[in-house]
């Protein structure tokens, strides 16, 4: 086992005992890099049930279905890198797409134009299917180290890698037309994992923090901050193997937010100003 999988797929943080849009302890600090970045205060509107063997990587709704897509750690022998979607109700998970977990870790997913394109984690490659009828259609590779997350604004695809980047790929070829940086008070933002595309901003999971950043698209900036202890202080109570948080799922036909974790027990609807 690779060091950096290890650090990637074990949870290595205490819960921290603060309240829906507060702060954690190292945002105190003085000379903080989150110390001038706004907090979005959210609400829990809703619980549903989560398939708890999915290790999540990526979360996103197409045609008002729930989509999820799950890795495969070696030390967790009943995880698959599969993808599929919930019922009406989040009640049941229908796999859609599942590879090799000898050889691939599954990672982000996204549609667009009728396609659905996935990540892998280490393999520097990721693969294209109908979205209609999941049959895969083709291949393409890139030169990030990692791949990690993945949502669409629309035009471009965008991949997220562990680091403070962000790669723009045009749909047709694939190819990388433009890296965005992430920066918090012009500091790096890195560690960006699962994302979502909600009214003109990126929305990212910082890994190994309790966290969902907004992003500016047109500069990179960190424009606000929520901080999901609440959530994962009860996941934790009702899970305990429970991993990180991970997923975040915007529903343009409701305007609802969904978000998830590895393992994790519920899938949570929140509300908040976006």
């Amino acid at each position: 086992m690779i060091f950096n999988r290890l650090c990637k797929y074990l949870f290595v943080m205490l819960p921290l005992l603060w309240g829906c849009g507060g702060a954690n302890d190292a945002d105190d600090n003085n000379g903080s890099p989150d110390n001038d970045v706004p907090v979005i205060n959210y609400s829990v509107t809703a619980t549903y049930p989560h398939d708890t063997t999915i290790f999540t990587e990526g979360l996103v709704f197409y045609k008002e279905k729930l989509f999820e897509s799950g890795g495969a750690p070696e030390e967790l022998p009943f995880t698959r890198s599969v993808i599929g979607y919930y019922d009406s109700a989040f009640r049941i998970f229908t796999p859609t797409v599942e590879i090799d977990r000898k050889q691939y870790f599954g990672e982000g997913i996204t549609f667009l134009h009728n396609k659905l394109y996935q990540l892998t984690y280490t393999n520097q490659k990721g693969f294209v299917y109908d979205a209609e009828t999941f049959r895969k259609t083709g291949e393409f590779s890139y030169k990030n180290k990692e791949g990690w997350g993945l949502t669409t604004d629309g035009q471009y695809i965008v991949m997220s890698d562990g680091t403070a980047n962000l790669t723009y790929l045009e749909p047709q070829t694939l190819q990388p037309v433009k890296v965005l940086e992430v920066t918090k008070n012009g500091l790096p933002c890195d560690s960006l994992n699962e994302l979502e595309f909600i009214q003109g901003y990126i929305y990212a999971n910082v890994w190994t923090t309790n966290d969902i950043v907004k992003i500016d698209t047109a500069t990179g900036h960190v424009v606000g901050k929520m901080d999901l202890t609440s959530i994962v202080n009860e996941v934790k109570f009702r899970k305990l193997n429970a991993d990180v948080l991970n997923g975040i799922a915007y529903n343009p036909a409701t305007g609802k937010v969904y978000v998830t974790g590895k393992l994790w027990p519920g899938i949570y609807e929140i509300d908040f100003v976006k």
